[in-house]
């Protein structure tokens, strides 16, 4: 556990990736196999299924620490991490040891086949083993919460620098549904598994927001465009004769979307295809609302199957007759994608997004300003000469969204934030009128500046109203343009409505309470958009 900790370290106090890198490559060449598998689990977001709540954790810590329980609570939320909590009031370590990451890990893993009792006395028993660095680790690891700031294609060139083996090949190697308990270094890096590749998708091409006027990108002729819509981005894979679905998130999704068993009878072997899972409805692609129903699901009832069928709206095409194909052009792919789905029948899962026709950027940005009326977010501009890469890329590929959807409101409740924020209120609750009344219908939490969180957080703690545990009611004063980018009927909510992807655009200091929108301007943009 050390040595994971003087690497968590060695990255957390380096913003240089020179540095990172050079700390993973040389943990990956010398740390032990479990170790190195377990902490590329971990950095790619794979971590122990948590067998102990929050509540025990801070009981027990309490007791270990002994202080009463109302100390430790009073503690957290300024230190506002409960791992650095617990590792912060722990007495030092009686024996120190120097277990392996693994060992730990296998630990934790053995905690869901015990009780409560037996759960207590290893946890206490870890952490009278380990320093304030790795018990931090070891809680992070417990409390599910365990993140560094390491993105994959960072971990993946550290492996590559490693190894000697090619970043494209490791990314791919990385990707699919792979057990760190069970799985050797060998077998994950080394060697060539046929059923592990026949599964595997390929890194997902990932655009960047425009930022300069798109004049900027030159010629319109190079490029490509076509809606971008509101879905699942994922790939379909068929390959010897079975076919899988994956999500951008690296998550299996084949059997949460029965459409797609008989993709095979339509779809060559050795094929995999980049798009988008919409709900496909009277012969166009419906918004995210009627795709939600579908969210977290993994056994779908026929009705709902009739109601909100899946489609994939085919991107890109990456794989063809098993080879990759990524580094031909995106005019060449699309050429082999056009002619796969001109043979595809009607009733085929997967429909070929358009590509939208323009000769100059003015009018392309007149179609833009119609995105929503096709239920799309605004448009995806792709250079015809580009390879398909792995990753966030600024160049070929960008993401030419619409203006968010927006909304004055009044602030009505406020709650501390966590971690170098926990200080601060920075958690808002937010209302619209309906009569004399404020209807709250959202939550937002970022979006204001720190000096901005500052100076509400002063004005908080002299007008609260009420307390509700680390809630604070205050007086209704302050309005605050909330931007979204959709909206949706909800029964859930008391105002009938739910957004998408609120936060706060501004504080509005010149806007009186009095002139913030109402619930019935709210439903005026649920009818237009929702």
């Amino acid at each position: 556990m050390k040595r994971f900790a003087d690497l968590f370290n060695a990255i957390d106090q380096s913003t240089k990736t020179t540095v990172k890198v050079a700390a993973l490559s040389d943990y990956f060449r010398d740390a032990p196999e479990p170790d190195r598998i377990w902490t590329i689990a971990l950095f790619s977001g794979r971590r122990p299924k948590r067998a102990v709540t929050t509540t025990r954790l801070r009981e027990w810590a309490a007791q270990a620490a002994g202080i009463p329980l109302w100390l430790f609570e009073e503690t957290y939320p300024i230190v506002g991490d409960l791992a650095e909590t617990i590792a912060l009031v722990l007495p030092s370590p009686v024996v120190e040891t120097d277990n392996s990451l693994s060992h730990w890990i296998r630990i934790l893993r053995d905690l869901s086949n015990v009780d409560e009792d037996a759960r207590k006395v290893a946890i206490l028993d870890a952490w009278s083993r380990l320093d304030p660095t790795q018990r931090f680790l070891f809680n992070k690891l417990i409390t599910g919460g365990f993140r560094v700031g390491i993105s994959q294609k960072l971990m993946t060139r550290a492996l590559a620098h490693a190894t000697g083996r090619n970043e494209a090949e490791l990314a791919h190697r990385l990707m699919g549904d792979w057990d760190p308990a069970t799985i050797t270094w060998h077998a994950l890096i080394e060697a060539e598994d046929h059923a592990a590749s026949a599964s595997r998708p390929y890194p997902f091409y990932l655009a960047y927001a425009v930022e300069d006027p798109e004049e900027a990108l030159g010629n319109p002729k190079d490029w490509q465009a076509e809606w971008k819509w509101d879905g699942i981005r994922g790939q379909l894979i068929i390959r010897d004769s079975v076919h899988y679905v994956w999500s951008r998130g690296e998550e299996l999704m084949t059997d949460r979307f029965p459409e797609f068993s008989r993709a095979g009878d339509f779809i060559p072997n050795g094929t995999v295809i980049d798009g988008e899972l919409l709900v496909w409805g009277d012969g166009a692609p419906e918004n995210f609302n009627a795709l939600q129903k579908r969210i977290g699901r993994k056994t779908v009832p026929k009705k709902l199957l009739k109601e909100a069928p899946v489609i994939l709206y085919a991107y890109d095409l990456l794989e063809w007759q098993g080879k990759d194909i990524r580094q031909l052009s995106l005019r060449d792919r699309r050429k082999t994608l056009e002619t796969l789905c001109e043979n595809l029948p009607a009733e085929a899962p997967v429909k070929l997004s358009n590509t939208i026709p323009f000769t100059d950027w003015s009018t392309l940005a007149e179609t833009r300003l119609r995105a929503r009326d096709a239920h799309a977010e605004g448009l995806m501009l792709k250079r015809k000469d580009s390879p398909y890469l792995a990753g966030r890329k600024k160049g070929d590929w960008w993401k030419w969204k619409l203006a968010p959807l927006t909304i004055d409101a009044v602030m009505i409740y406020a709650q501390s934030g966590h971690g170098r924020r926990a200080n601060l209120f920075t958690d808002f609750t937010f209302a619209v009128w309906n009569g004399d009344d404020l209807v709250p219908f959202t939550k937002a939490y970022s979006g204001l500046t720190d000096d901005e969180f500052r100076k509400i957080t002063a004005w908080v703690e002299k007008n609260t109203l009420q307390r509700f545990g680390p809630v604070r009611s205050v007086t209704p004063h302050h309005v605050f343009e909330i931007a979204f980018e959709g909206i949706q009927a909800s029964s859930r909510h008391k105002s009938g409505v739910a957004l998408r992807f609120p936060r706060m655009a501004r504080w509005r200091q010149d806007k009186p309470v009095q002139e913030a929108n109402s619930l019935n301007d709210l439903n005026q943009m649920l009818e237009t958009y929702g």
